[in-house]
């Protein structure tokens, strides 16, 4: 995300459990592979077919009291959690005038994009035209952004139709995340390690 020029923020899909919608996977600071879940519990109001504007946090006061001391015990040792702590009270303090999650974790990634300064937009899928179906309608939402090219996960390139975006003029781009250091696990954990490790001396090997 941080390499793109433009984040649109799905926000009219169906929300998906056992996802990364509603949740995050922690990171220990010096031991990346060990790992717990940070989850704002959610309620579907209109079942399986909510979609994810419309999903509710079960309770938010718990979920706010809840949030800080586990990120606290994962990351307070690192030099920049001040930094980090500070922005975080931003999302909190949502959690007493909100009860949507999307909110929530919308503004979640927004604080870890303005901590590493990403000069890119925030659009919503809501407020864009596209036609139905997977690929076409990631296609449509570059395609009115006037892009170019379309940076693609590794998980997304097995099911992407690269065609469908070259109708668009846009060029699927394979991206591939940094694998040292830090970023060994990116796949597979919260970003919050990366940040919070950088500002650390390297671990010996």
């Amino acid at each position: 995300m941080f390499a793109a020029d433009y984040w649109i923020v799905l926000d009219d899909v169906q929300f998906t459990r056992r996802d990364y919608q509603h949740r995050a996977r922690l990171a220990v600071l010096d031991n990346a592979r060990e790992r717990r879940w940070l989850s704002v519990p959610t309620h579907l109001p209109g079942g399986r077919q909510t979609v994810i504007r419309e999903a509710r946090i079960v309770d938010p006061v718990q979920s706010r009291r809840r949030t800080r001391p586990i990120l606290c015990q994962h990351y307070g040792t690192s030099p920049h959690w001040p930094a980090f702590d500070l922005a975080l009270t931003v999302v909190l303090d949502l959690f007493g005038t909100t009860d949507k999650t999307a909110e929530i974790a919308e503004a979640s990634t927004r604080i870890l994009l303005d901590l590493l300064g990403w000069k890119g937009q925030i659009l919503h899928s809501s407020q864009l035209t596209a036609r139905p179906g997977r690929s076409q309608r990631l296609a449509d939402l570059a395609a009115a952004t006037g892009a170019r090219s379309y940076l693609c996960g590794t998980c997304g390139m097995k099911y992407l139709e690269p065609d469908l975006f070259k109708a668009c003029g846009i060029t699927v781009t394979p991206f591939l995340a940094p694998v040292e250091d830090a970023w060994e696990y990116g796949c597979e954990i919260s970003a919050l390690l990366a940040l919070m490790y950088l500002s650390r001396p390297a671990s010996p090997r």
